[in-house]
């Protein structure tokens, strides 16, 4: 089914595609599109926070987490793994669409403002052509420019890629 207005939006022809950031799956499959690279799983993104001396001062007094993880909804999370680089906007949103049906209706406007809140986060860009492993959108790798703890024996992440993962 032709979605309305997908071929007209200014993402269109743009590929979204996840930054280095270290992120996994976890959880039980959900809504599982079979598509390559999509689990159907919950996603969990950490990252390191970046204090401020007086803020630093304070988390150290505090004993506040160096880190912060944000679980996505079922929807983002299988957002976020169609965002490897290798999708239009307008496969995924045809994706999305045949996924979530009614629940993600108007598709086209819901998956731009969502690709927009992790573009304003700085969790994704929108490239005029395909990533073809200019960078690693891999689960589990800790980027260059964040300090992560290990994690603990027993956690419950999943960092294993997919058969058929974008490196």
């Amino acid at each position: 089914m032709e979605i309305s207005g997908l071929q007209d939006h200014n993402f269109a022809d743009q590929y979204p595609c996840r930054l280095p950031v270290w992120w996994a799956r976890h959880g039980d499959v959900g809504k599982d599109p079979q598509v390559r690279g999509v689990s159907g799983r919950t996603i969990t993104i950490r990252i390191e926070k970046k204090f401020k001396r007086f803020e630093k001062f304070m988390a150290r007094i505090l004993r506040a987490p160096k880190e912060l993880r944000r679980p996505l909804d079922t929807m983002n999370s299988m957002l976020w793994e169609l965002c490897d680089g290798s999708r239009t906007f307008a496969e995924v949103c045809q994706i999305m669409n045949d996924v979530f049906q009614e629940d993600i209706s108007p598709v086209v406007a819901r998956t731009a403002q969502a690709l927009g809140l992790l573009q304003y986060h700085q969790l994704i860009l929108m490239l005029e052509e395909p990533l073809d492993g200019r960078w690693s959108v891999r689960p589990g790798l800790i980027p260059n420019n964040q300090q992560l703890s290990i994690l603990k024996e027993g956690h419950v992440y999943d960092v294993t890629p997919l058969s058929g993962e974008m490196p």
